[in-house]
């Protein structure tokens, strides 16, 4: 595959480099954007602190991670065919390190490392408003100029920190699922804890239980989780995906999560409940996609629909789970689908092993680690090993942690002081021509991501090719634009149950957050609006 030959930067007396772009993380979207931005004939350079590619693939590394939502074949990059044709996927949630293996290959096949910079974190991006260029401050003291600035930062990559009392005296081992060490872990004849159950938690416990000696798990919010159903992709599975691939791809287009599946339109008050629960039954059975996929459209807006398939769900945890009492503290009391969907591998199961306790925060919070032990209102519970599976500052974190300096050095952390402010969460009022790949206000992670991630770019790449045409320098929204799409951002979320559950889709897992849905729920919609909004000639963008 023959990439375009790129524009050398030019250097000022050695002391900063000149790129048209420079893009912050290596991650699928960062990748994307070097690949998209070089075949369009400009200089690029890519930041990023990892010692390689992949993003939130390189870091995550704890047992049992892996592709937890519609996966392969489609869980990848389809603006190349050839890529699809030399990659064969060996499950259908693939495992973290055949995710991270397919992006390593995406590099290499593309001669991406030749741009990116390993090891370099960007500590500060300013914007000069006299050059109409951002400047960028490195780690490694490399400095960068740059007509534009493309951050890539990731919606979840930002790890939660827990604030609890003595945490940081705790003197056994401690990870944390987000930042987990690239050695193997070992758990045997140790007594692990682990505090989160979310989808890293609820990935890794039944990983960790099967060697640890002892495990406790620490439940902040119980879960309802769903069968994954994970399987081999088989040869004619692959071999369809490849022969009718545009095919799929369109199919990806015109879906409003971006995976090529038909959504069951049928509400669920519709079928008897004897019809719901035989349906709900099979799909249990099948696991995976094939629950998210063929269950009720209206699960997620009417209450009754919502309740009868929590109902489903929480008699499930009472069959699997042996001891009554260990299912009740198991039991979610939240709406259904309006925290993120998890598919797991045996998690419920867990609970009925000898070797697990599990302790409802709730119930009996914790009130102080100690050099060998967590402490909750009921006892001390001794352990070797710390796992904080608490998850991210996700959506806004990551932006947030660069905190870019926009006109008259006005910082991110200013402007979304109270709310993320952005139209079409690509950009921001007061930061000419930088651009955020997954922000907030946009499809993000309720979108196939490297899907989305080409989507954003190709209109990113279009807009400055357009700018290009007609001499213009620099570009950002205007105030109103960002007022109407945050309307519109709320509006459709509150159409939904989803705003009425605490998580981190809205800032509530992360204390002084503005507590509020940032995401845009019609992935298709949303990049068909912004198609036409290009075609109307950027409407609601100002040029310089």
């Amino acid at each position: 595959m023959e990439t375009a030959n790129k524009t050398q930067p030019s250097r000022e007396n050695g002391s900063i480099e000149h790129y048209d772009a420079v893009i912050i993380g290596a991650g699928i979207s960062g990748m994307y954007a070097l690949h998209h931005l070089r075949e369009m004939g400009l200089s690029v350079r890519v930041y990023d602190g990892a010692s390689d590619v992949g993003g939130t693939w390189w870091y995550n590394r704890y047992p049992g991670a892996r592709v937890d939502a519609p996966g392969s074949p489609f869980y990848s990059y389809t603006f190349s065919e050839e890529l699809m044709k030399e990659w064969d996927w060996a499950e259908v949630q693939a495992e973290q390190s055949a995710v991270l293996d397919y992006i390593e290959f995406v590099a290499d096949r593309l001669d991406l490392r030749r741009d990116i910079q390993f090891e370099t974190w960007v500590q500060d991006a300013r914007y000069d408003e006299s050059l109409q260029r951002w400047t960028v401050e490195t780690s490694t003291g490399v400095r960068a100029s740059a007509q534009f600035l493309i951050c890539a930062v990731g919606a979840l990559s930002t790890t939660n920190m827990p604030d609890i009392p003595g945490i940081l005296d705790f003197a056994g081992e401690c990870y944390h699922t987000g930042s987990w060490p690239h050695e193997p872990v070992s758990f045997q004849g140790k007594r692990v804890a682990v505090i989160g159950t979310g989808s890293s938690g609820v990935q890794s416990i039944p990983e960790i239980a099967k060697e640890a000696d002892h495990m406790t798990v620490l439940q902040r919010t119980a879960q309802f989780t769903f069968p994954s159903g994970n399987r081999p992709v088989k040869p004619e599975e692959m071999a369809d995906a490849r022969e009718n691939w545009d095919a799929y791809v369109a199919k990806m287009y015109a879906s409003p999560a971006g995976f090529p599946f038909d959504m069951n339109e049928r509400k669920a008050l519709d079928d008897t409940p004897e019809h719901r629960r035989a349906r709900y039954e099979e799909l249990w059975r099948r696991g995976g996609v094939d629950f998210l996929k063929g269950g009720y459209s209206d699960i997620t807006t009417s209450e009754e629909a919502n309740a009868w398939l929590a109902d489903f769900c929480r008699d499930k945890i009472r069959e699997i789970v042996d001891d009554p009492e260990t299912a009740r503290k198991l039991m979610p009391d939240h709406y259904i689908l309006t925290k993120r969907a998890i598919l797991d591998c045996g998690y419920y199961e867990t609970f009925n092993r000898d070797n697990v306790t599990l302790v409802d925060l709730r119930e009996d919070p914790i009130e102080r680690f100690t050099p060998t032990s967590v402490i909750t209102r009921s006892g001390e519970h001794p352990i070797d090993m710390l796992v904080l599976a608490t998850g991210f500052d996700a959506i806004s974190g990551s932006m947030l942690r660069l905190n870019p300096k926009g006109r008259g050095g006005d910082s991110l952390k200013e402007r979304w002081q109270d709310r993320f402010h952005n139209y079409l969460g690509l950009s921001v009022v007061g930061f000419p021509n930088m651009f955020m790949i997954h922000g907030p206000g946009s499809p993000g992670v309720f979108y196939n991501m490297p899907l989305g991630a080409e989507r954003q770019m190709d209109w990113i790449g279009n807009l400055i090719s357009d700018m290009k045409e007609r001499g213009m320098r620099a570009v950002e929204p205007t105030t109103e634009s960002e007022e109407k799409w945050d309307n519109m951002v709320a509006e459709l979320a509150h159409s939904t149950l989803l705003p009425r559950t605490d998580s981190w889709w809205t800032g509530a897992n992360v204390p002084g957050k503005p507590r509020y849905f940032s995401v845009y729920l019609d992935g298709g919609g949303y990049h068909q609006m912004i198609s036409d909004i290009a075609a109307r000639g950027y409407e609601g963008f100002v040029f310089e």
